[in-house]
């Protein structure tokens, strides 16, 4: 499931009024991803199946980034100077967990119209398949991370737990039902045709806020032990692994501006869905449809639900929280200010919201 930079502009040429003609519908059908009730979806360039769940055992094979493999269950094994140990079991061998994305696959029935917001038609959706290829709408790409997808000769791609706004469906002519994704908040610009069955709406209960008469609610992040816990009064309610700022990058340089800045802070916003970037050229980032972001530092800093690492436990992030989807729902959900799903979006003014306390314990 993929295009080429040529093919890509062959089909841009044919403009947004012939949708209904284009050729390239087949290219927005779901693949065959493999049937099981847990999946995993490779979230590295390369990882090993290994024969027995130890680094230095035997490689069976190596999986390409966005393989689909079946997760029969997770096992302690040995990785060396990791923090993690765990593998997961496949019917062909052992990856290492955090080289694998948790994922299922479940195809929706698409809705047949959208509800009146304060935008206008739209609907909040989340992607419950491994990953759906996109066809971008109003060429040329504006955001890097399309520009990147198209230019290396693949689709651009939204991946299992991404949340994003959906606001016109059409059907093609082989009465496929399309959505198209357009982001709400911190797009480029960039507007995307995608299969709908790959996403399922949001409803507004399963935002609902939780225990919201909890009083003196509090989130403690530890960076050196990489945990995030809740409390209301001197009672943990709440308690997983995260990943706060790395120390480094990618060429194993010392970046400190990474970090997750120390100290105290409320929470003054609070979205659904947000496309996130920053940072420079050669050390940047560009990542849509980032769920349930609470931020709580000017700068752009919040707990928001990460798909493309596992590896929580370690210090992974650009100064950001990196939590697992559900675990940032959860947060999302539980601390204030609360979000209405019509729009998605809640500002507080100071003294904030909910504390989040940033530690070196």
């Amino acid at each position: 499931m993929s295009i080429s930079r040529r093919d890509f502009l062959k089909l841009s040429s044919f403009g947004l009024g012939s949708l209904m003609l284009r050729p390239w519908q087949g290219l927005l059908r779901l693949p065959e991803f493999p049937q099981g009730e847990r999946l995993g979806r490779v979230n590295v360039g390369l990882a090993d199946l290994k024969a027995q769940p130890d680094a230095d055992s035997q490689t069976l094979k190596t999986l390409y980034e966005d393989s689909v493999v079946n997760w029969s269950r997770e096992v302690v094994g040995r990785n060396p100077y990791r923090t993690s140990q765990r593998y997961v079991e496949t019917p062909e061998g052992y990856i290492w967990a955090p080289h694998l994305q948790p994922v299922t696959n479940s195809a929706n029935t698409p809705v047949s119209s959208l509800s009146e917001t304060s935008e206008g038609p739209g609907m909040w959706v989340e992607v419950t398949v491994p990953y759906v290829d996109l066809i971008l709408d109003n060429p040329p790409p504006r955001a890097p991370w399309t520009e990147y997808r198209l230019d290396t000769g693949f689709a651009p791609r939204l991946y299992y737990s991404q949340v994003t706004w959906v606001d016109e469906i059409r059907v093609g002519e082989s009465g496929q039902i399309l959505y198209r994704v357009n982001e709400r908040f911190g797009s480029y610009g960039d507007i995307f045709w995608a299969a709908a069955e790959a996403f399922r709406p949001v409803t507004a209960e399963e935002i609902a806020p939780i225990n919201p008469e909890a009083e003196n609610k509090r989130i403690v992040v530890d960076v050196n032990a990489q945990t995030m816990a809740c409390y209301e009064g001197n009672t943990e309610v709440f308690f997983t692994r995260i990943s706060s700022g790395a120390k480094w990058n990618a060429q194993g340089e010392v970046v400190d501006v990474w970090e997750t800045p120390v100290g105290s802070f409320p929470i003054w916003r609070k979205l659904v869905s947000l496309h996130m970037s920053g940072g420079t050229t050669g050390g940047g980032w560009d990542l849509p449809a980032i769920g349930w972001v609470s931020l709580f530092v000017g700068s752009g800093v919040a707990v928001h639900a990460t798909y493309w690492h596992n590896n929580f436990g370690e210090p992974m992030s650009n100064g950001c929280v990196n939590a697992r989807p559900e675990d940032a729902k959860w947060v999302f959900r539980w601390t204030q200010p609360s979000v209405l799903l019509d729009p998605g979006d809640a500002q507080v003014a100071m003294p904030g919201g909910t504390i989040v306390e940033v530690i070196e314990a």
